[in-house]
């Protein structure tokens, strides 16, 4: 691995499993120095207790984002959760919970089977053959969190639009965050008119129950935060997991059949994290992690992708092995900022991945695998397109 791609490792992939350097660092240097462009110095933690370590101690470790601004990025404040530490993140968090218990959630599931079964439809009359992430993986996500948020249907595909950006590093960090800012100016606009006329979706619960406990930009920020987490990210995990279960026939029956799809899920979640690295955390004191002096204001990225594959985990961490007995994974993080619509992503892939096989059991990849488009450098990992016939 060449120098200029030794800090960017994190967001890295051969296939479906980590680059080989990270296990290498993960082994060796388990929390390990950085030196990023401008002199500064972040540390990457990679081991499983390490990285739960971190990511649930508040006491130690900072998520505000006034700690970016720092380091030196002019970017607006986004919001949400992830960047804030308590009280204003129990707070907020508060406001959001109630709408994410199972018993709530249960209200979605007939529209999420709806919403599968549409696309399903129009593959079946598209002919023989898709592409799977335009025709399945994408839009399933993409609609429930517009109907969950409320988001008016003129204005989905631009919105949508930013939520992918901003996971594209290409462009460097500083088109990541403007796209994070568009996205913010449209749902504080969506906010004010919300408002003035509660809808039925999440946005107009929020304002009629707590409209005088939070401000616009707060509630766009909340909004930001479950888009984020609930669209590129589960668009990756149809994506890739329908890639492993085409390529492993005996764990493809297991979620077809029924009988093990929720066993299924978990273990497809933490082998394929496609989150790959949490939230930056920032040192609140001068601090040891693992052994490595850590200076009071210094930045540490916790690599989920790393973490999900320690070998402290089990056997066989490498691949996929069904009812798994290991310690809980951290696909979805872990701590006070666990994500907090971790819930609905399950449910959808629970519903959606049975649907499709059952829907298609002759499904195959249309490619050969060698030829499938991954993500060169992105926070969540995926594919651009995922070619497939029956």
């Amino acid at each position: 691995m060449s120098e200029t791609e030794f800090p960017l490792m994190q967001f890295m992939r051969d296939g479906l499993d980590p680059v080989a350097e990270l296990g290498r660092i993960r082994d060796e240097q388990p929390v390990c120095p950085l030196h990023m462009p401008g002199g500064s110095t972040v540390w990457l933690a990679t081991r499983y207790d390490d990285v739960r370590s971190v990511l649930g101690d508040t006491g130690r470790f900072s998520n505000d984002f006034g700690n970016v601004t720092a380091v030196g990025s002019a970017q607006e404040d986004p919001g949400g959760l992830g960047f804030r530490d308590p009280p204003e993140h129990t707070r907020l968090r508060k406001l959001l919970t109630p709408e994410f218990t199972m018993r709530r959630l249960r209200r979605m599931e007939p529209r999420i089977e709806a919403i599968v079964a549409e696309h399903l439809d129009a593959m079946k009359r598209s002919g023989s053959s898709a592409d799977l992430v335009p025709s399945f993986a994408l839009p399933i996500p993409s609609l429930v969190v517009c109907e969950l948020l409320g988001v008016p249907h003129a204005d989905r595909a631009d919105f949508l639009r930013l939520s992918t950006d901003r996971f594209d590093l290409s462009a460097g960090p500083e088109a990541s965050l403007q796209a994070v800012n568009d996205s913010m100016s449209y749902l504080t606009e969506l906010v004010a008119r919300e408002r003035k006329d509660p809808g039925d979706g999440l946005l107009g619960m929020l304002l009629r129950e707590h409209g005088d406990q939070v401000g616009d930009r707060e509630l766009a920020g909340l909004a930001d935060g479950l888009l984020t987490g609930g669209h590129d990210t589960s668009t990756s995990m149809l994506a890739l997991g329908v890639l492993w279960l085409l390529r492993n026939p005996d764990h493809l029956a297991l979620v077809r059949d029924g009988d093990q799809v929720e066993v299924m899920v978990e273990e497809l979640l933490r082998y394929l994290t496609v989150v790959q690295v949490a939230f930056p955390r920032f040192a609140r004191e001068d601090l040891v992690l693992a052994g490595q002096p850590i200076a009071k204001g210094e930045m540490v990225l916790c690599s989920l992708t790393g973490a999900n594959r320690d070998p402290a985990l089990g056997p066989d961490v490498d691949t996929v092995v069904p009812g798994r007995k290991a310690a809980s994974h951290l696909a979805f993080g872990h701590g006070i900022h666990r994500c907090v619509g971790a819930p609905l992503a399950q449910m959808e892939l629970r519903i959606a991945l049975p649907a499709l096989l059952r829907r298609f059991p002759d499904l195959r990849l249309a490619v050969p695998f060698e030829e499938i488009p991954f993500r060169k450098i992105s926070i969540v990992y995926g594919v651009d397109s995922l070619p497939v016939a029956w």
